[in-house]
């Protein structure tokens, strides 16, 4: 088990950019996407909220 977990800020894209960092190194690969459940005041239902992946066998969230 890792000890830390990587946190990226990203304000738009997090997700889109997990998956680049997921096919450019081997052993990574985004393991979930939190959407929002419903409308909120800066965005929409469905909105990705956080995304956790890995790169490179360390664990990193956006």
């Amino acid at each position: 088990m890792a000890k830390n977990t990587i946190c990226l800020w990203f304000d738009k894209d997090a997700e889109e950019a997990a998956r680049f960092y997921a096919a450019t190194f081997p052993d990574s690969r985004v393991t979930a996407v939190h959407r929002a459940p419903a409308d909120f005041p800066a965005g929409k239902a469905g909105d990705v909220i956080t995304v956790e992946f890995t790169v490179a066998g360390i664990p990193a969230s956006a």
